[in-house]
Formats: C-alpha cells, structure tokens, sequence
C-alpha cells in the first residue's frame, strides 16, 4: 500500500507488485473541510465519491482502508494482506538523502525536521502513526522528497549567506516533489521518444504545493522550492517568494511574533489570502469567471510567478529545452491555469494550442504544431515510485533476515 499525504488531500493505492498492476486508488480533497471528497477506484468496479465532512488526514486514511476492505468494494479480504507500506515523506533534513525503513531512528529525525515543512511532515507521520495501530506488524518504508534533487550543483543548493551556515547548520535548498519529478521526467522522456541519459525539461508540480524543477540529462540541476516548503511560486495558503524585507517589518514594525509569521506565510497566504476565499485553485478559477476582481488578481500573480521561474530555470538546460511538463493537481486538472502561464512563453518557444489545452487529467501534448518545444500534461505517478523504493527495501530486509 503506498501513501501519499499531502497539505490537504490524501492520494493511496493498492498495487501488486508482480505486475506493478494497480488493484485500487483513491484520493482524498479538501481535508479539513466541510465539503471534503472521498473518490475511490477499484480496478474492475464501478468508482465511488462522496463529499463528507473530513477533519484530518488519520480520519482520511481510516476511511482509505475501510474502503479497501469492504466486503462489497473492497479488493482485498483483510489489512493483513498488505505486506509493506510505503509512505510520501516531504523532508529528511541533512540527515537522510534516501529512502529508509521507517525504524524509530528514522521517525525522530522526520519529527525534528517537521518545522522545515510544518504543513507536510505532520500529516505524513499521521499516516504512519495509523499503519501503526492498525497493522503494527508490517514494515513500512518512508521515500523522501528530496531524493532526486541530490544531483542538484553546489552553485544550485548553496544559499549566498556566509558559507559557516552551511557547513554547521546544514543550511541550504533541498527540493520537494522529488517523486513526482522524477516520474513525469521519465514518462516525458518515453512519450517523445527521447533518452532520459539525454532529456531536458522543466517539470512543474502544481497542487496545493508547487515546484518547479530544471531537469537536465535526466537529473535535477535547480529547483523552485528550497530550505523550506514556502518559497517560489505562492501555493494554496502559502506565500511563495516575499522579500525578507517584508518579514522583518512584521516582527519589527507590526510587532508580530515569530509563529504569527509563520502562519501567515504558511497558512493564510497563497491563493487564500490573495483571492480572500479559499484555497483551492477550482474555486478561485470559478469566482475569477464570475467577475470576483480578487479572485483574478490571485490568479494573475499565480500565473505570473510560474512563467518567471519557468523562463529562469530554463537558463540552467545548456540551451536545449525538449519538454515544459504540467503536472499534479493543478497542472492537470486546470486550462485555465495553464493557458494563463503559457500566455508569454512564447519567448522560450513554448506555444499553446487552445482546443488541445482543454483536457483535463489525461495525458497529452498541449502545445501548436509551430511550438518549438512540447508542452505535455502528465498525471503524475508519484505511488508507483515510492512502490518501487519500497519493495527494494522490503526485499533487501527479508533476504537479510
């Protein structure tokens, strides 16, 4: 079983390895809500939705797996046939670069590490702490974010504070998404036909978080996110990029304290804070057409945010740019959104085809035929990858034991 919490919605899947077949998938949207949605697919039946209130995401993971193993819906008798549960962990500090076997050790250091991404890490340990109390005996594997940006350069990660910062305090640009990064890299690759040994792209991870990443030869060499999970383009509540200028005039001249900031930036910025009325990018895209002048202004700014990152990660491809990949929730599910950053990309040769652009969910190349570079919608995959990671790790233990 894989999961993956995010800051407000619940991915899960059941998956066979054998045959890395799916038997089912579920998401879960709008945690914390009252109108929170419930959506579950098994293979070979009818998909089930509902909107019920959810408070959290340990009361979101328990109706994943009652729905698992319903005697009508489900595709498995017992919890007990879960063998392995591999976990989405956001942020392993300096600490841990790879996938681990999530041991009491390994639980520590995710814990301290929660303030470096304080919307993710907490709601990624409810999830272990669930698989916990309800099946103590299988393993269950944590695959970190930060993974597939450990090829990033020092020029990349090093921030342009004195350099002691770093080489003590560990202070530097992670990256997050990693996962689904690497996943939508690879399919990019294989949809047009190139070698992922010589593939550049710029992926960009749009849900209630965002990422964009610079994709060369197959590996990240610079992303938009960084120490934290609050930098680069603004997201469901959090700010993105804000001048440390302004941070200090809150503490200094507001006289607000530190963890006030801290909510503000991470909690009630974003989209929510720009359009005054949700986080959720479907709801401001309809208040926008509704004539709602803050709704468009928080769009705007969205879009324009994305197109300046995109135009200066693509500094960092050699001057080849073979793909502009849309992905997660956003980038799926949203033209609107889309439509609005591609609109100036022309620049970069990036040119959108309206009617193409109108999918939603679906894999698909979305750019004109006189687009100098594809653009691509890819439903990111980010559980078969953490699957993977985690059946290496189950595998390697059993033969060890």
């Amino acid at each position: 079983m894989v999961l993956n919490s995010g800051s407000s919605s619940i991915k899960f899947q059941l998956l066979q390895m054998d045959d890395r077949e799916c038997l089912c998938k579920g998401l879960i949207e709008r945690i914390g809500l009252e109108d929170a949605i419930f959506s579950y697919q098994p293979r070979e039946a009818a998909s089930i939705k509902k909107v019920q209130p959810i408070r959290d995401h340990g009361t979101g993971i328990e109706l994943a797996l009652q729905a698992i193993t319903d005697p009508v819906t489900g595709v498995i008798k017992s919890p007990e046939e879960i063998q392995a549960v591999g976990h989405r962990i956001v942020h392993g500090g300096e600490k841990i670069v790879k996938s681990e076997l999530l041991t009491p050790e390994i639980i520590s250091i995710i814990e301290e590490c929660a303030v470096l991404a304080p919307l993710h890490n907490p709601p990624n340990l409810m999830g272990v702490e669930a698989i916990t109390h309800l099946l103590p005996e299988v393993p269950q594997v944590g695959v970190f974010d930060t993974a597939f940006h450990a090829t990033m350069p020092d020029e990349s990660f090093i921030y342009a504070l004195p350099y002691d910062y770093y080489e003590k305090h560990g202070i530097r640009r992670f990256g997050f998404h990693g996962a689904s990064h690497q996943y939508v890299t690879r399919r990019a690759a294989e949809m047009l036909g190139k070698s992922l040994k010589e593939f550049n792209c710029i992926t960009c991870h749009m849900g209630n978080g965002v990422s964009l990443t610079a994709v060369r030869n197959g590996k990240s060499v610079d992303t938009t996110l960084g120490y934290g999970t609050m930098c680069g383009v603004p997201m469901g509540t959090r700010a993105g990029d804000v001048d440390p200028a302004v941070i200090l005039t809150l503490i200094g001249k507001l006289h607000m304290s530190t963890s006030d900031v801290h909510r503000l930036i991470y909690k009630e910025s974003g989209l929510r804070g720009m359009s005054g009325l949700t986080h959720d990018m479907r709801d401001v895209v309809l208040a926008a057409n509704e004539g709602n002048k803050r709704a468009d202004l928080a769009l705007r700014i969205f879009a324009h945010c994305a197109r300046k990152h995109i135009a200066a990660l693509a500094t960092n491809l050699e001057g080849r740019m073979d793909a502009l990949v849309f992905t997660a929730g956003i980038g799926e599910h949203s033209p609107d959104t889309r439509a609005r950053i591609c609109a100036g990309l022309e620049i970069l040769g990036a040119r959108l085809d309206q009617k193409k652009n109108e999918i939603k969910g679906k894999e698909a190349i979305i750019s004109s035929e006189e687009s100098v570079i594809p653009i691509l919608v890819i439903p990111t995959n980010e559980e078969l990858m953490i699957a993977l990671d985690t059946e290496e790790i189950v595998t390697s233990l059993q033969l060890d034991s």
